[in-house]
């Protein structure tokens, strides 16, 4: 199936998950053999079903998928976990694609779209771009997660004037807005940098954004 290519060796401490999915026998166990080769944890499935029926679907860090399976096609399976709310990478291969099927494929977010017979090296490539894309959007959740416990830790007050500061209002403004005096809002400005972890001003209002929060005038009254 494959055509020989020079394997990278990967070293690492706990082995990103690759999911295969794949009719053909012959093809889920070169794959396993590739993948586990240098490194990978794999686990192979013969049709997009059984997948979707397991466990693995949500711990998995890319899916290795063909394009024709038995039911479910590759591409309607790609809809499928989408509307699950499951964002895996994905990896589609075939032996009878076409322009059209690739640029819906890539469209829907795949990471490549792989013709039959490919080179090893292709292959280990297009897995590490996967793997590396779904470690940032996993590092950005549990970052996003950090920050709204964060958020979560502050007091009322605080959460209003980190609402108002980062929109821009200066203290003076904020003091009006929430009936305050401008010390007690340089007070509460002071413990909402250190309870959110901000550095800088420029870090509280990035949080900010991350938590998506938006002031709208008159929202309090005094």
């Amino acid at each position: 199936m494959m055509d020989n290519g020079e394997r990278c060796a990967t070293i690492v401490s706990e082995p990103p998950i690759v999911l295969v999915v794949d009719d053909e026998k012959d093809v889920r166990t070169a794959l396993d053999s590739l993948l586990r080769s240098v490194g990978y944890a794999t686990k192979v499935y013969a049709s997009a079903q059984d997948l979707l029926e397991s466990e693995a679907v949500k711990e998995g860090n890319c899916i290795i998928l063909d394009i024709r399976l038995p039911r479910v096609s590759g591409l309607d399976f790609q809809q499928q976990l989408a509307k699950h709310g499951i964002k895996i990478p994905i990896i589609f291969m075939t032996g009878h694609g076409d322009i059209t099927m690739s640029v819906r494929a890539m469209k829907a977010g795949a990471v490549d779209f792989l013709a039959k017979p490919f080179r090893d090296q292709d292959m280990l490539d297009a897995v590490a771009a996967a793997v590396e894309r779904d470690r940032v959007k996993r590092s950005g959740a549990i970052w996003h997660e950090e920050l709204a416990r964060r958020y979560r830790g502050l007091t009322e007050r605080e959460q209003q004037i980190m609402l108002l500061a980062t929109a821009g209002l200066m203290n003076k403004q904020i003091a009006f807005e929430i009936g305050v005096a401008e010390i007690t809002v340089k007070i509460h400005r002071g413990n909402v940098m250190r309870k959110m972890g901000a550095q800088t001003f420029a870090d509280l209002v990035r949080m900010a954004e991350a938590l998506d929060l938006r002031w709208k005038k008159g929202e309090w009254q005094r």
